[in-house]
Formats: structure tokens, C-alpha cells, sequence
């Protein structure tokens, strides 16, 4: 059985204590592809170092994180601009709009998250979404560009059925995590009229661990307890829902 954490922060401050352990925990509960989405530069040679560390396993976006859009945020594109003409990526992300945190930025959120997307069609990458208190704002963006050339996922899906089919209308895959497991987390209850072949797992730790570690740091071995509650959603054996979704995984990323 091969899992694949679509979303992880690896290099997070929060595993600074046990980064090395942590991922062996994941690889030996056979979770063993990890996409690792970028947040802004100073984050950069962090990844360099983890993707160095574990060069099987570990695979790069670049972006520009929506809440990290600031007064400097055109040489924070342009650092995601030179960074993508020198090497090879597996995405753009994460990108887009949240604004649970600051609505201040939203004007230059929308032109970031319009400039990734364009780099992303330029460089035939897939981009990873990121969307918080902002579908219509996100979807307004994701209509103006549409195109066959826009694919991706849309991490950390937390909407309703219907914005679940709107995002699959854009090419988008949904990510889905710990929410699911959540009482209240609402996914759950329209997970099974959505086709496999839409989604891929994600831990987004080490943030949103699913139950029974909520409230607890995330790591990426947690995505089988994810699995495992998408095997109820479902009805189906968890080595089904780990097979189709690192499919998924392999046709949005191309690896």
C-alpha cells in the first residue's frame, strides 16, 4: 500500500525537535510521497534541505502563501519567479486568498493568486489552493482563468457539496485531511456523491490533525487515519482508497 500526503509542511518550526523521526513514523506506516507546498522565501532553504535529506520521497511546490501577501509581496513573486526559471517544481503552491486573518491585502491577494496561476499555465504545473472564508473571491479568479491548461487541488477542502462541484469544474481535485474526521466538520456527511477519482489525501501538518489527535501537532503518518475514514465513507477496503488516490496524486503531479 503506498499513501501519498498531498500537503505537508515537513519543514515546519513546529518539527524542529524530531523532523527526521517524524518522517520515518510516515514512510513506516506507508505513507511515503510527500508534496511540500512553499509559504514565502524565507522558507526556501528549508525545503532545499528536506527535499536533499529524502530526495525519494520528497517533492517541491513554489508560491506565494495568501496570508504571507504584504506591502513586499511583488519581490516575494519575483523570488517565486527566479526560483522556478532554475529548477524543476511539482506545483505552484500554495496559493490563493484567506481572509479569516486580514482583509487588507485582499486586492494584492487576488493579483498574486492571478500571477501564480498564470506562471503555473507558462510552466504546465499544477497549482495548489489554498482558501479560507473566501470561495467567492477564490472562484470569481478561478472563472477569469479557466482554461484546459488549469489543473490542480483545491487543499483543504472545507466547503459545501455544491462548491465541491464547482471546484472540480476547474480541473481541481479536492484535498481533503482531518476535516473529514471532524464532528463538525460537514464534508463527511457529501464525501460519498463525489467520485474518487476527484480526491487526493492530506495531512496539512502540522496543522488539522485528524481525530483521535485533534487539537494535537499533525504529522503526515496521520493521513491513515484519513484513509481509513474515507474507507468508511466509501465503503470501501482503505488499500482502495490509498491505490486510487495516489493515482490521483500521480496524474495531478506528474510523479
Amino acid at each position: 500500500m503506498i499513501l501519498t500526503d498531498t500537503h505537508t509542511h515537513l519543514y515546519s518550526e513546529e518539527f524542529n525537535e524530531d523532523r527526521n523521526q517524524m518522517i520515518e513514523r510516515a514512510i513506516d506506516a506507508e505513507v511515503s510521497r510527500f508534496f511540500i507546498p512553499a509559504i514565502d522565501s524565507s522558507y526556501t532553504a528549508s525545503m532545499y534541505e528536506l527535499e536533499k535529506s529524502y530526495p525519494e520521497n520528497i517533492f517541491l511546490m513554489m508560491g506565494l502563501h495568501p496570508t504571507h501577501v504584504k506591502e513586499n509581496y511583488q519581490e516575494e513573486l519575483q523570488h517565486v519567479i527566479e526560483e522556478l526559471e532554475k529548477r524543476k517544481f511539482y506545483a505552484i503552491g500554495e496559493i490563493g486568498i484567506d481572509l479569516f486573518w486580514d482583509k487588507t491585502h485582499l486586492k494584492e491577494q487576488q493579483d498574486a493568486f492571478r500571477t501564480q496561476i498564470q506562471l503555473a499555465k507558462k510552466y504546465q504545473l499544477p497549482i495548489v489552493i489554498h482558501c479560507r472564508d473566501a470561495f467567492d473571491e477564490v472562484f470569481a479568479v478561478l472563472e477569469e482563468e479557466k482554461s484546459d491548461e488549469l489543473f490542480g487541488i483545491f487543499h483543504c477542502f472545507t466547503g459545501t457539496h455544491e462548491q465541491a462541484l464547482q471546484a472540480i469544474s476547474y480541473n481541481m481535485k479536492l484535498g481533503i485531511g482531518g476535516v473529514a474526521t471532524f464532528k463538525n466538520g460537514k464534508i463527511d456527511q457529501f464525501l460519498h456523491e463525489i467520485d474518487l477519482q476527484h480526491i487526493v489525501l492530506e495531512t496539512d501538518s502540522p496543522y488539522l490533525a485528524p481525530v483521535p489527535f485533534r487539537g494535537k501537532r499533525n504529522e503526515s503518518s496521520f493521513v491513515v487515519n484519513v484513509a481509513q475514514k474515507l474507507a468508511e465513507i466509501y465503503n470501501v477496503p482503505i488499500e482502495e482508497i490509498a491505490e486510487k488516490t495516489t493515482e490521483n496524486s500521480k496524474a495531478i503531479f506528474g510523479i
